[in-house]
């Protein structure tokens, strides 16, 4: 059995089986999506940025109660346990940092890993294409994923408060009113991207991985690669994106996290 024809998981939890949540269909016609239970946990910083007009102040809020919600404050930070060795606190700020440097580091097996746990979605690409379930290179994505390195601090937890915020930082400034984003992804070859269907010479159905980089400038996205992606991609499909924090490893390509699924794509070269 092959990722092309098995998308994910049967349950996911956002509500939606993995199926309908990669098809093109939606991907066209998007619903909204929650994280169960995410928001309803957190109501305290929920009910405090919606009295935040400014995206800079809802930003410095959301990161003020992630560093005392995860113990990222300075004087969190020193926790010695009783063996005199400071402990490592993963941060979802840590995972986006790998990601910039590679997107099959350890870091982003873990952010491909979350997708999956909530969106039912498996990876297509890890290293290597991934083809079935006794490929190395799906052994190679479980292992990274699992690294007890980037699970001792509810890493999925601050990611879904991540994604969680990105979707209200989104409607309530970036994208007001707008289902889709416009954006971009260069590339050499469709070995990560496989063909499902070409619709004619400039337009065709791809499956892009269960997370993928994209960018809003198709200037950037032609220095990394022969062939430029133009996706409308749903809001509800947006991990992250450029504008999100102040400071972050992603800022400087203008990059969007794009969870994936099967894609109305057009294909253009430089």
């Amino acid at each position: 059995m092959t990722f092309v024809s098995y998308r994910g998981h049967s349950t996911t939890l956002v509500g939606m089986p993995a199926a309908l949540l990669a098809s093109v269909d939606f991907n066209d016609y998007p619903l909204p999506l929650h994280i169960s239970g995410t928001r309803e946990a957190n109501s305290s910083l929920f009910k405090r940025l919606a009295q935040i007009n400014d995206s800079a102040q809802a930003a410095a809020c959301f990161q003020d109660y992630m560093d005392v919600l995860f113990g990222f404050e300075p004087e969190q930070r020193k926790n010695i346990g009783s063996d005199g060795r400071r402990r490592f606190h993963s941060s979802y700020l840590r995972l986006l940092k790998g990601w910039a440097f590679d997107a099959n580091s350890r870091e982003a097996a873990v952010l491909k890993g979350w997708v999956e746990s909530r969106f039912g979605l498996f990876p297509t690409f890890h290293k290597a294409v991934i083809m079935r379930f006794s490929a190395p290179a799906w052994i190679i994505y479980i292992e990274e994923k699992m690294s007890s390195r980037f699970h001792n601090n509810s890493i999925n937890m601050q990611l879904d408060l991540l994604y969680e915020f990105c979707q209200w930082s989104l409607a309530r400034f970036h994208s007001r009113g707008r289902k889709h984003l416009t954006l971009f992804r260069g590339t050499n070859n469709f070995d990560e991207h496989p063909l499902l269907e070409r619709i004619d010479k400039r337009h065709a159905v791809i499956r892009l991985n269960n997370l993928v980089s994209f960018t809003a400038s198709r200037d950037i996205a032609c220095e990394f690669g022969d062939y430029i992606l133009e996706v409308a991609v749903p809001r509800v499909k947006i991990l992250f994106f450029n504008d999100l924090l102040p400071l972050h490893a992603l800022r400087g390509e203008s990059e969007f996290l794009v969870i994936g699924g099967d894609y109305h794509v057009k294909v253009s070269t430089e």
